[in-house]
């Protein structure tokens, strides 16, 4: 279940594997959950219910539909109104008030309560939330539909037919509309004084320029992103011989007119309102915690972030303490390789040798994306001793499109689907090879694909033995606290194999702990951007232009930083609790199945489904 879905998108997972089926498939099995059979368990009856309930969801998103593979209202982009965000929220009110005077939570199973709580708690984390929706951010460097919408397009709308071209030009009208939609909302929040800083209107103007540079908008030889796209899936479908060159040129046409009529207008719109209001921005960047009801909002979203209570003063000194353990394990590895000088001089060589980074050529980009791939294929090798459950999924290793690459900026994964049509994608920002660096390679990689992301979120989606909203749910604090474990846990199944890839696996670690003490420094304590990169300066041998990029992120994405150490600490500790419960009988790829085998969940939930498991042993 996901908060507004596309909004969700925006902003940016049993004990055997077993066969996955689509929405469409999940809701055949159980098309009329009202009729209820007497022999059918309260287990059984809350299932249905929550397959119909899941499914009339999904069909308020037509781009989510698109993203899990569907073809479900396909020429259509989603309704981002206000009006309708509270009609699904009382839409999703009204289930939570049936859900619990139609069922006995008593008399379910563990793994359905597990259901009920998720349903129950994403739903009062959305109501919760309704009292700072003039808060957020609408459009950053980081977020937003003037990128999204493009990507959106470029790689999730698969054209297979005539109709699937035809649904492709109209989707175009449809993010127009939604672009002015959120224009608004970003003016409104504006009017009360909810501005990102200018930095971040810089970005905007930036990636939407990007997008209507180049023909049909200019002059330039080079096609703009969506023409040269939407130009290409045509020419297949000329290829595959599915529609002849006249059809072909008339859906040029059809294309053409509706960029220049539509999208350009929209995307003009867009940039001469961020160009015009500009000098209302701050120039010297500060955190939530000075908007209106700002110390409020920074609250609720480190709740939301980590799916606990705890508060920024709290989650400032785990930073604390956790950068103090961490350096004292980057003072031994300098030590371990006998370099001559304090850490400080130790993390200026790392920065500065050239050993460490490949060319910024195209050859060296190419470098960084082959060495990702060979390792994976080595921990690939090694899943099945930790893992029981595997995914499907192929993952592939992609450079970061063109139009909203960003130097430094970080990696990221899309999640493929679950019929494994399309892959899981690992995206890389290869612009600045100078802020790539070798030894960081390794853990961003296993954080990102196996056995992070990729293997956490490939494994959610397949599975059948779980609602299908679980195989969908996202909660921050247990993916991303699941990616950074694995950075960890490869160190365990092979990774690391030399002492500077493991100072690099450290070096991403204390970024981690880094970020619980710049994120609440900046949003509750008061420091600006230049105090956040000078201390991340003081503790992390990474690049300057990485570090800005970073802090920036923190500074327009409040408390979402935070949930990656917070969730990794849990998981360890949950681990750790396993393992001296259990003693011999613990078994690594049982404990790692029972972490992933349920889908997300609030970190408080999994502890439940975790404490379950060993006293099941």
């Amino acid at each position: 279940m996901k908060k507004m879905i596309l909004v969700l998108a925006l902003t940016a997972a049993t004990s055997a594997c077993q066969e996955a089926t689509s929405p469409s498939e999940q809701q055949k099995e159980s098309s009329n959950p009202t009729t209820v059979n007497k022999a059918m368990t309260e287990s059984e009856r809350l299932n249905q219910w929550f397959a119909e309930k899941f499914e009339q969801q999904l069909q308020m998103s037509p781009v989510y539909m698109s993203i899990l593979g569907r073809k479900d209202r396909y020429d259509e982009i989603d309704d981002l109104s206000q009006t309708e965000q509270d009609r699904q929220l009382a839409w999703l009110g009204d289930t939570v008030k049936t859900l619990k005077t139609t069922f006995d939570y008593d008399k379910l199973t563990d793994e359905t309560k597990i259901s009920y709580d998720i349903w129950v708690y994403q739903y009062q984390q959305q109501l919760e939330g309704q009292a700072f929706k003039d808060n957020a951010y609408v459009f950053t460097q980081m977020q937003g539909l003037q990128s999204f919408v493009a990507q959106f397009l470029i790689s999730f709308h698969k054209v297979d037919d005539l109709s699937d071209m035809q649904a492709y030009i109209k989707r175009i009208k449809g993010v127009s509309k939604a672009i002015s939609v959120s224009l608004k909302q970003a003016q409104l929040n504006a009017s009360k004084g909810v501005r990102p800083p200018r930095f971040a209107y810089e970005g905007v103007i930036e990636q939407a320029t990007n997008l209507i540079t180049g023909a049909p908008f200019t002059a330039d030889e080079k096609d703009a992103a969506l023409w040269s796209d939407g130009k290409a899936k045509i020419e297949k479908l000329v290829a595959d011989k599915i529609i002849d060159q006249a059809i072909a040129e008339q859906l040029q046409k059809e294309l053409k007119g509706q960029l220049m009529a539509s999208f350009l207008p929209s995307y003009q719109a867009l940039i001469s309102w961020f160009t015009n209001d500009m000098d209302n921005t701050d120039e010297i960047a500060h955190g939530v915690g000075k908007q209106h009801n700002g110390k409020a909002y920074y609250n609720y979203q480190l709740k939301a972030s980590t799916t606990t209570s705890l508060t920024a003063d709290q989650i400032h000194q785990i930073g604390l303490d956790e950068v103090a353990r961490i350096t004292k394990e980057m003072i031994t590895i300098k030590e371990t390789v006998n370099f001559d000088g304090d850490l400080q001089a130790f993390f200026k060589f790392m920065k500065t040798a050239p050993r460490f980074y490949y060319p910024d050529t195209d050859e060296g980009r190419q470098g960084y994306i082959k060495d990702t791939e060979a390792f994976y294929d080595v921990i690939n090798k090694q899943l099945p001793n930790y893992f029981g459950i595997l995914p499907k999924a192929r993952l592939v290793v992609k450079r970061v499109e063109a139009f909203r690459e960003q130097p430094g900026a970080a990696a990221h994964y899309f999640s493929g689907t679950a019929d494994g049509s399309r892959p899981g994608i690992y995206y890389v920002h290869l612009s600045d090879m100078t802020a790539m660096p070798k030894p960081e390679l390794e853990s961003v990689a296993y954080h990102e694909g196996n056995p992070g992301h990729h293997m956490q979120g490939s494994i959610a989606q397949e599975l059948s033995s779980v609602p299908l909203f679980r195989t969908q749910a996202d909660f921050n604090a247990y993916s991303e606290g699941w990616g950074l474990y694995s950075e960890w846990l490869a160190k365990e199944m092979g990774g690391y194999q030399d002492n500077y890839s493991d100072f690099g696996r450290l070096t991403n670690e204390i970024w981690r702990a880094v970020r619980l003490v710049v994120d609440t420094g900046i949003h509750a304590k008061g420091w600006n951007e230049q105090q956040a990169i000078d201390y991340f300066k003081s503790k992390v041998p990474t690049s300057e232009t990485t570090i800005r990029s970073e802090v920036r992120r923190y500074i327009v994405w409040p408390g979402q930083a935070t949930g990656y150490k917070i969730g990794m600490l849990k998981i360890q500790e949950l681990r750790d609790r396993a393992e001296k419960a259990l003693g011999d009988k613990f078994d690594i790829r049982a404990f790692h199945d029972t972490v992933l085998g349920g889908g997300a969940m609030p970190l408080d939930i999994l502890e439940r489904r975790v404490n379950s498991w060993i006293e099941n042993q």
